[in-house]
Protein backbone atom coordinates (compact mmCIF):
# COMPACT_ATOMS: atom_id res chain seq x y z
CA UNK A 1 0.00 0.00 0.00
CA UNK A 2 2.77 2.09 1.11
CA UNK A 3 4.32 1.86 -2.75
CA UNK A 4 1.26 2.45 -4.25
CA UNK A 5 0.73 5.85 -2.55
CA UNK A 6 4.37 6.70 -3.06
CA UNK A 7 3.53 6.00 -6.82
CA UNK A 8 0.29 7.63 -6.98
CA UNK A 9 2.37 10.95 -5.98
CA UNK A 10 4.93 10.46 -7.94
CA UNK A 11 2.12 10.92 -11.00
CA UNK A 12 0.79 13.87 -9.88
CA UNK A 13 3.92 15.78 -9.80
CA UNK A 14 5.77 17.03 -13.42
CA UNK A 15 8.53 14.42 -14.92
CA UNK A 16 12.20 15.69 -14.15
CA UNK A 17 14.85 16.08 -16.20
CA UNK A 18 18.71 16.54 -15.06
CA UNK A 19 20.54 17.85 -18.20
CA UNK A 20 24.37 18.64 -17.79
CA UNK A 21 25.68 21.14 -19.71
CA UNK A 22 22.24 22.42 -20.32
CA UNK A 23 22.82 26.28 -20.49
CA UNK A 24 23.86 26.74 -23.74
CA UNK A 25 24.07 24.91 -27.74
CA UNK A 26 22.85 21.79 -27.80
CA UNK A 27 22.46 21.58 -23.91
CA UNK A 28 20.09 24.55 -24.17
CA UNK A 29 18.13 23.50 -27.12
CA UNK A 30 17.20 20.40 -25.15
CA UNK A 31 16.48 21.89 -21.72
CA UNK A 32 14.01 23.89 -23.96
CA UNK A 33 12.34 21.41 -25.85
CA UNK A 34 12.13 18.77 -22.73
CA UNK A 35 10.60 22.43 -21.31
CA UNK A 36 8.05 22.52 -23.73
CA UNK A 37 7.28 18.93 -23.78
CA UNK A 38 5.93 19.37 -19.82
CA UNK A 39 9.18 18.34 -18.11
CA UNK A 40 10.63 20.03 -14.93
CA UNK A 41 14.42 20.85 -16.37
CA UNK A 42 17.08 21.33 -13.92
CA UNK A 43 20.33 23.09 -15.46
CA UNK A 44 23.43 21.68 -14.68
CA UNK A 45 26.60 24.47 -15.33
CA UNK A 46 30.22 24.29 -14.38
CA UNK A 47 31.05 28.00 -15.31
CA UNK A 48 28.17 29.11 -17.64
CA UNK A 49 26.09 30.07 -14.47
CA UNK A 50 24.40 33.24 -16.15
CA UNK A 51 23.82 31.75 -18.82
CA UNK A 52 22.31 28.66 -16.77
CA UNK A 53 20.54 31.62 -14.74
CA UNK A 54 19.09 33.27 -18.06
CA UNK A 55 17.91 30.03 -19.66
CA UNK A 56 16.11 29.21 -16.12
CA UNK A 57 14.24 32.95 -15.93
CA UNK A 58 12.83 32.60 -19.39
CA UNK A 59 11.67 29.24 -18.88
CA UNK A 60 9.75 30.07 -15.37
CA UNK A 61 8.46 32.99 -17.07
CA UNK A 62 6.97 30.79 -19.82
CA UNK A 63 5.87 27.86 -16.61
CA UNK A 64 6.31 28.87 -12.91
CA UNK A 65 8.41 27.24 -10.75
CA UNK A 66 9.85 24.65 -13.49
CA UNK A 67 13.32 25.12 -13.98
CA UNK A 68 16.13 24.80 -11.62
CA UNK A 69 20.12 25.49 -11.94
CA UNK A 70 22.79 23.49 -10.04
CA UNK A 71 26.80 23.83 -10.65
CA UNK A 72 29.40 21.92 -10.12
CA UNK A 73 32.65 20.72 -11.65
CA UNK A 74 32.02 17.36 -12.95
CA UNK A 75 36.45 16.66 -13.22
CA UNK A 76 35.82 16.61 -9.26
CA UNK A 77 35.62 13.03 -8.16
CA UNK A 78 33.78 13.87 -5.36
CA UNK A 79 30.79 15.76 -7.17
CA UNK A 80 29.06 13.19 -8.47
CA UNK A 81 26.45 11.43 -5.76
CA UNK A 82 26.54 15.22 -4.50
CA UNK A 83 25.02 16.73 -8.09
CA UNK A 84 22.48 14.05 -8.60
CA UNK A 85 20.91 14.32 -4.77
CA UNK A 86 20.51 18.16 -5.54
CA UNK A 87 18.92 17.32 -8.64
CA UNK A 88 16.78 14.79 -6.70
CA UNK A 89 15.83 17.67 -3.83
CA UNK A 90 14.67 20.21 -6.53
CA UNK A 91 11.00 18.01 -6.97
CA UNK A 92 11.73 14.91 -4.99
CA UNK A 93 11.37 12.91 -7.83
CA UNK A 94 13.88 12.16 -11.09
CA UNK A 95 12.56 10.89 -14.40
CA UNK A 96 15.48 11.46 -16.96
CA UNK A 97 19.77 11.88 -16.73
CA UNK A 98 20.88 13.77 -20.37
CA UNK A 99 24.81 13.55 -19.72
CA UNK A 100 25.16 16.27 -22.64
CA UNK A 101 28.66 17.83 -20.86
CA UNK A 102 31.22 17.32 -22.92
CA UNK A 103 34.74 18.82 -23.27
CA UNK A 104 36.47 18.53 -26.98
CA UNK A 105 39.90 19.99 -28.49
CA UNK A 106 42.19 17.83 -30.64
CA UNK A 107 45.47 15.86 -29.03
CA UNK A 108 47.62 14.75 -31.71
CA UNK A 109 50.11 12.25 -30.82
CA UNK A 110 53.14 13.86 -29.54
CA UNK A 111 51.27 16.02 -28.10
CA UNK A 112 49.13 14.46 -25.47
CA UNK A 113 49.47 14.87 -21.59
CA UNK A 114 47.89 13.37 -18.70
CA UNK A 115 45.78 16.78 -17.78
CA UNK A 116 44.56 15.76 -21.63
CA UNK A 117 43.80 12.17 -21.04
CA UNK A 118 42.07 13.52 -17.58
CA UNK A 119 39.94 16.51 -18.90
CA UNK A 120 38.49 14.49 -22.10
CA UNK A 121 37.94 11.43 -20.43
CA UNK A 122 36.45 13.19 -17.20
CA UNK A 123 34.23 14.95 -18.71
CA UNK A 124 33.33 12.09 -21.95
CA UNK A 125 33.34 9.02 -20.03
CA UNK A 126 34.21 9.14 -16.36
CA UNK A 127 31.45 11.45 -15.28
CA UNK A 128 28.09 10.01 -17.21
CA UNK A 129 28.92 6.31 -15.72
CA UNK A 130 29.11 7.99 -12.30
CA UNK A 131 26.37 10.22 -12.47
CA UNK A 132 24.21 7.31 -14.24
CA UNK A 133 25.23 5.14 -11.05
CA UNK A 134 24.32 7.69 -8.90
CA UNK A 135 20.80 8.72 -10.06
CA UNK A 136 20.38 4.93 -10.63
CA UNK A 137 17.79 3.96 -7.61
CA UNK A 138 15.88 7.25 -8.38
CA UNK A 139 15.34 6.78 -12.23
CA UNK A 140 14.30 3.18 -11.42
CA UNK A 141 11.41 4.78 -9.09
CA UNK A 142 9.59 6.26 -12.21
CA UNK A 143 11.14 4.26 -14.92
CA UNK A 144 13.45 6.52 -16.00
CA UNK A 145 15.76 7.52 -18.63
CA UNK A 146 19.52 8.13 -19.21
CA UNK A 147 20.36 9.55 -22.76
CA UNK A 148 24.21 10.06 -23.30
CA UNK A 149 26.11 12.43 -26.04
CA UNK A 150 28.39 10.09 -27.93
CA UNK A 151 29.70 11.01 -31.65
CA UNK A 152 29.98 10.13 -34.91
CA UNK A 153 33.63 9.47 -34.15
CA UNK A 154 33.10 7.37 -31.36
CA UNK A 155 32.69 4.79 -34.08
CA UNK A 156 35.05 5.93 -36.94
CA UNK A 157 38.15 8.20 -35.06
CA UNK A 158 39.22 11.80 -36.09
CA UNK A 159 42.41 12.53 -37.30
CA UNK A 160 43.95 14.44 -34.47
CA UNK A 161 42.05 13.69 -31.81
CA UNK A 162 42.52 10.11 -30.37
CA UNK A 163 41.63 10.93 -26.43
CA UNK A 164 38.34 12.50 -27.38
CA UNK A 165 37.76 9.37 -29.52
CA UNK A 166 38.26 6.72 -27.38
CA UNK A 167 36.62 8.70 -24.38
CA UNK A 168 33.34 9.10 -26.54
CA UNK A 169 33.57 5.53 -27.64
CA UNK A 170 34.11 3.86 -23.76
CA UNK A 171 30.82 6.21 -23.19
CA UNK A 172 29.17 4.06 -26.27
CA UNK A 173 30.17 0.79 -24.44
CA UNK A 174 28.82 2.33 -21.12
CA UNK A 175 25.66 3.05 -23.04
CA UNK A 176 25.37 -0.85 -23.81
CA UNK A 177 26.92 -2.21 -20.53
CA UNK A 178 24.12 -0.05 -18.23
CA UNK A 179 20.71 -0.74 -20.54
CA UNK A 180 21.68 -4.32 -19.10
CA UNK A 181 22.43 -3.66 -15.79
CA UNK A 182 19.64 -1.16 -15.70
CA UNK A 183 17.42 -3.02 -17.26
CA UNK A 184 13.93 -3.69 -16.88
CA UNK A 185 13.36 -0.51 -15.42
CA UNK A 186 15.64 2.08 -16.81
CA UNK A 187 16.27 2.72 -20.40
CA UNK A 188 20.06 4.14 -21.76
CA UNK A 189 20.26 5.48 -25.03
CA UNK A 190 23.00 7.56 -26.96
CA UNK A 191 22.76 10.30 -29.65
CA UNK A 192 25.66 10.75 -31.74
CA UNK A 193 25.80 14.18 -33.38
CA UNK A 194 27.37 14.79 -36.51
CA UNK A 195 27.98 18.24 -38.02
CA UNK A 196 25.47 20.06 -35.85
CA UNK A 197 27.41 23.16 -34.40
CA UNK A 198 30.80 23.84 -35.53
CA UNK A 199 33.86 24.12 -32.40
CA UNK A 200 33.88 26.78 -30.58
CA UNK A 201 37.68 27.34 -31.99
CA UNK A 202 37.59 28.27 -35.21
CA UNK A 203 37.37 25.74 -37.52
CA UNK A 204 38.76 26.40 -41.55
CA UNK A 205 35.93 27.13 -43.69
CA UNK A 206 37.25 24.48 -46.06
CA UNK A 207 36.83 21.60 -43.57
CA UNK A 208 33.79 22.69 -42.61
CA UNK A 209 32.88 22.21 -46.35
CA UNK A 210 34.78 19.03 -46.27
CA UNK A 211 32.78 17.30 -43.70
CA UNK A 212 29.34 18.17 -45.18
CA UNK A 213 30.78 16.74 -48.23
CA UNK A 214 30.60 13.85 -46.88
CA UNK A 215 27.30 13.62 -45.47
CA UNK A 216 24.76 12.08 -47.68
CA UNK A 217 21.96 15.28 -46.82
CA UNK A 218 25.39 17.58 -48.14
CA UNK A 219 24.38 20.48 -45.30
CA UNK A 220 25.01 20.92 -41.66
CA UNK A 221 22.14 19.90 -38.91
CA UNK A 222 20.45 22.06 -36.39
CA UNK A 223 20.82 21.26 -32.70
CA UNK A 224 16.80 20.73 -32.38
CA UNK A 225 17.56 17.63 -34.71
CA UNK A 226 19.74 16.47 -31.15
CA UNK A 227 16.70 17.62 -28.77
CA UNK A 228 14.45 16.16 -30.81
CA UNK A 229 16.03 12.44 -30.86
CA UNK A 230 16.40 12.89 -27.33
CA UNK A 231 12.90 13.86 -26.47
CA UNK A 232 11.68 11.05 -28.52
CA UNK A 233 14.02 8.60 -26.90
CA UNK A 234 12.60 9.52 -23.38
CA UNK A 235 8.94 9.89 -24.36
CA UNK A 236 7.79 7.70 -27.29
CA UNK A 237 10.71 4.80 -28.14
CA UNK A 238 9.46 2.55 -24.90
CA UNK A 239 10.98 -0.27 -26.64
CA UNK A 240 14.28 1.51 -27.30
CA UNK A 241 17.47 0.53 -25.03
CA UNK A 242 21.19 0.18 -25.41
CA UNK A 243 21.32 1.70 -28.74
CA UNK A 244 23.38 4.98 -30.50
CA UNK A 245 21.32 7.11 -32.43
CA UNK A 246 22.95 8.69 -35.44
CA UNK A 247 21.85 12.19 -36.29
CA UNK A 248 24.46 13.40 -38.42
CA UNK A 249 22.86 13.58 -41.83
CA UNK A 250 24.19 10.03 -43.04
CA UNK A 251 27.88 10.53 -42.42
CA UNK A 252 28.78 7.94 -40.33
CA UNK A 253 27.92 6.03 -43.92
CA UNK A 254 30.03 8.07 -45.72
CA UNK A 255 33.40 8.58 -43.58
Amino acid sequence: MANSNVNDTLSEISKVALITGGSKRIGAQTTRLLHEAGYNVIIHCRLSREAADTLADELNQLRAASARVIQGDLNSDTIYNHLIEQAYQCWKRLDVLVNNASTFYPTPVGSITLDDWDVLVNSNMKAPLFLAQAAAPYLKQVEGNIINMADVHAMRPMKGHPVYCAAKAGLVMITQSLAKELGPEVRVNSVAPGAILWPDNDMPEHTKKLILERTSLKKAGDPIDIAKTILFLVRDAHYITGQVIAVDGGRSINI
